[in-house]
């Protein structure tokens, strides 16, 4: 962008050494990506300067172009020179040129689970959850088509308003797509002559497809385990995928053609399971770009947060056009147990098909006890198990135990080396691998916590023989509690733009089952058939949940903008079916009196009691199974800052009360308000009035104005006071009140104006203010919470207060 040099960085360290890697060669093959925004003029007309900036670019450079994109925005990918890329970008009409980037992956009983929580009394009936008709469009590796999770039976005939195709590739007809699977398209390199097919080899994309659209399919699971009935959130839904990832590493010259083709195609849904390489500007991340145009179009489109979780700041996809999802867990827990000698039993966590003798007869050994004394790395590098650390001779035929405390190596990786070394078994002690409950096949390893960790040391110290087995995973259903926030779920605040508060949502993301491509060996067993289904993590997974249940919304409300849907879903993320209400009430004698009482939610402080209340705050928080609060991995509880508004409810998103609408202009002020300057929003946004220009007060502090559905408020110092303004909308009956009920941190007074929204047949939308008197300093960033309620909806909008 050649405006602003103030840099927006939505994304932070969502990838690897090897990501990095990629990118890198990406920019050396020469492949730069050039960004001209809108596809009209302000007048109407459309642009020519695209068309010419290719014909000049082809007249000189044969097969130069890779992609173009003209159906949601204009812009092109071309191999270019340096040289060339830095003319290009002085062009009137070009918004940006970068090299293009390489983005990653971020990577039932699910939806089960989540009807479960749901506490709305009149829960959905199958039929309304079905997303009757709508298009779920997927950014991804591709599909398995033939996977029982996308038959067509009972399914009506194609939308007449779809517009795809059905490419055909390497082992990819047009007949294997139907009437579940519309459309299937792919993005290949000409020039790297390897044949491109919508048909996915990686498992990723038929996972998510099939966590969101999914049929209901009996008796599927991962080589036995979770078996049941697997179905997507969105079971009527039609599938369109966009293989932009065929081998996992999605080049961001293909995510761009994928966006502008599903605009064209009529999408309503966009499902993106995938995040930018470093931290970038607005103009030169793809998602970020796509996504604009896309929801300016009307689609919905929803992204996964990032899997850099607990870290702070790490939050991916953090743009206010996009539904931005946050992972947790679910009430099963997959237990692989440790037996000691004399049958002790110590409560592993670990998918693998452990093969070893039931009975504790395997000598056990500890990292240091078996240290290689010539070996560079030292004790410690001999405890955590580091490969080349250990003497072969001394963990042959053992299981060995290895501490985690600190990571210079992935666990595959030393598994691996100690396979090599003749090792039965490998015991980690590591808390939050005993969380994650990874994936090793065959291979006999388990996850133990740090308690665990050293009982099972001390008994190797204080024992002449030590012995030991590890059992195969079982599922432990019905776990508790849950949810709790997914270890690896990426967290806000986002870098750089603290007035913006994200994620939004979560949703389910941990050991997910979901349909798998047999021709990826990622989850093979040694020896046995590839599986069908797949158990996979990742805020990858927790996107498509909500991307079905967008689907569902949409069905439901077909004429409901995307910002209505993503208000609806934020809103009615899960809260407490009970709260703790704080009344100053008038008795019979006048005086006022301050009591504490536990009422049901579904009152919401209407009705006649109501009247006599002079104010009214009380405590409402996000519920697990066991009711309490939802906790991060450490046993705290969750902040806005790991879950947005809550676990998603299936019921409540389709009746929401009100919604917050956050139209265009809103987007392009939050474009001004973060330092982007007129004449490249005009490109970017044609159909602005042709006298717009940026306010001149336009700051980073109006963020907070924006209509979004929580609330973020920086830079409040003690005794300062800041006021922001929302406007609702009413889509329930035409007759109703609503009262505030807010929930306030200490040290901060929050004031509503007015105290009552009264809306009629002919007042569907009306504004109030929030105003923040930080009464005290704090070093932390204090949350809270303002629920718009009667005694049939609670609207509930988080809000964040920071003094950074």
């Amino acid at each position: 962008m050649k405006g602003p040099q103030l840099f927006l960085v939505f994304n932070l360290l969502l990838i690897s050494f090897l990501g990095e890697t990629a990118a890198a060669e990406s920019e050396r093959n020469g492949v730069y990506i050039v960004y001209m925004g809108d596809t009209h003029l302000p007048n109407g007309a459309p642009r020519n300067d695209h068309a010419q900036l290719l014909r000049s670019l082809t007249n000189r450079k044969k097969n130069a172009v890779l992609h173009t994109y003209s159906h949601g925005f204009l812009g092109f990918a071309a191999r270019l020179s340096d040289k060339e890329a830095k003319s290009i970008a002085k062009r009137p009409g070009v918004v940006s040129v970068f090299p293009d980037p390489v983005l990653h992956l971020h990577t039932t009983r699910s939806w089960d689970f989540l009807k479960d929580l749901d506490s709305t009394p009149k829960a959905p009936t199958d039929s309304s959850l079905s997303g009757e008709d709508t298009i779920i469009g997927f950014l991804d590796t591709g599909i398995w088509p033939e996977s029982e999770s996308f038959n067509d039976k009972d399914m009506g005939p194609i939308p007449s308003r779809w517009k795809g195709t059905c490419m055909e590739g390497e082992n990819f007809t047009s007949s294997n797509c139907n009437r579940k699977i519309i459309g299937a398209r792919y993005y290949a390199d000409p020039e790297l002559d390897t044949p491109g097919t919508p048909r996915d080899n990686f498992g990723h994309g038929s996972h998510v497809a099939s966590t969101a659209a999914g049929r209901p399919v009996s008796g599927p699971s991962y080589y036995g385990l979770a078996k049941g009935t697997t179905k997507g959130g969105s079971p009527g839904s039609r599938i369109a995928m966009y293989c932009v990832c065929p081998n996992g590493d999605c080049t961001g010259s293909a995510i761009l053609k994928g966006y502008d083709d599903a605009i064209a195609d009529g999408v309503d849904v966009l499902s993106v399971s995938l995040g930018s390489s470093s931290p970038v500007r607005f103009s030169d991340d793809p998602v970020i770009i796509g996504a604009f145009h896309a929801t300016k179009k009307g689609i919905t489109v929803v992204c996964a947060a990032g899997n850099h979780g607990p870290s702070s700041a790490t939050v991916d996809n953090a743009a206010p056009w996009i539904i931005t999802v946050a992972a947790t867990t679910i009430d099963r827990d997959f237990e692989s147990d440790v037996v000691l000698g004399g049958n002790k039993v110590i409560k592993g966590g670990a998918i693998n098909f452990s093969d070893l003798n039931k009975s504790p007869v395997y000598p056990l050994i500890d990292g240091f006890s078996a240290r290689l004394e010539s070996s560079q790395q030292g004790d410690d590098g001999a405890r955590t198990c580091n490969p080349g650390s250990l003497d072969g001779d001394k963990v042959k035929g053992k299981i060995v135990l290895c501490e985690n405390k600190v990571r210079p190596f992935g666990t595959n990786i030393k598994y691996d080396m100690l396979k090599d070394q003749g090792v039965v078994g490998m015991i980690l002690i590591d808390d939050n691998s005993r969380r994650l409950e990874e994936t090793y096949t065959d291979f006999p390893v388990t996850a133990v916590t740090e308690e665990d960790g050293a009982e099972i040391l001390s008994y190797i110290n204080s024992s002449s023989d030590p012995v030991a087995t590890i059992l195969p995973t079982v599922v432990i259903p019905n776990y508790k509690p849950a949810p709790v926030v997914a270890l690896f779920s990426s967290r806000g605040p986002v870098f750089g733009v603290r007035n913006l508060l994200k994620p939004d949502i979560a949703a389910p993301g941990q050991n997910i089952l979901a349909a798998w491509s047999p021709n990826s060996n990622e989850l093979t067993v040694p020896g046995r058939e590839p599986p069908l289904y797949g158990i996979v993590s990742g805020t990858s997974m927790a996107c498509p949940h909500v991307s079905g249940l967008a689907a569902v919304v949409k069905s439901q409300h077909p004429t409901w903008s995307s910002s209505a849907i993503r208000s609806a879903i934020m809103t009615t993320g899960s809260v407490s079916s009970k709260q703790t209400l704080f009344a100053t009430f008038k008795n019979k004698s006048r005086a006022y009196h301050r009591i504490e009482m536990f009422i049901e939610i579904r009152l919401c402080f209407t009705g006649v009691l109501i009247t006599e209340f002079i104010s009214i705050s009380f405590t409402a928080i996000q519920t697990n199974n066991v009711d309490g609060p939802i906790t991060a991995e450490t046993g705290s509880e969750a902040t806005p800052y790991d879950i947005g508004a809550g676990e998603i409810s299936l019921s409540g998103a389709l009746q929401p009360g009100l919604v917050y609408e956050t139209e265009t202009m809103d987007y392009i002020l939050f474009l001004c308000n973060i330092g982007y300057n007129t004449s490249d929003i005009k490109l970017i946004a044609s159909d602005l009035p042709v006298n717009f220009s940026c306010p001149v007060e336009s700051s980073f502090d109006l963020v907070s104005n924006m209509n979004y559905p929580s609330i973020a408020v920086s830079l409040l110092q003690e005794n300062d006071i800041k006021t922001v303004n929302r406007t609702v909308t009413n889509v329930g009956e035409d007759e109703s009140i609503y009262t505030p009920a807010i929930e306030a941190p200490a040290g901060v007074d929050v004031q509503v104006v007015p105290d009552q929204l009264e809306f009629t047949r002919d007042v569907k939308k009306l504004t109030f203010e929030v105003t923040f008197n930080k009464t005290a300093e704090s070093q932390e960033d204090l949350f809270g919470s303002i629920t718009w309620c009667n005694e049939k909806y609670k609207v509930r909008s988080p809000f964040v207060v920071s003094n950074a």
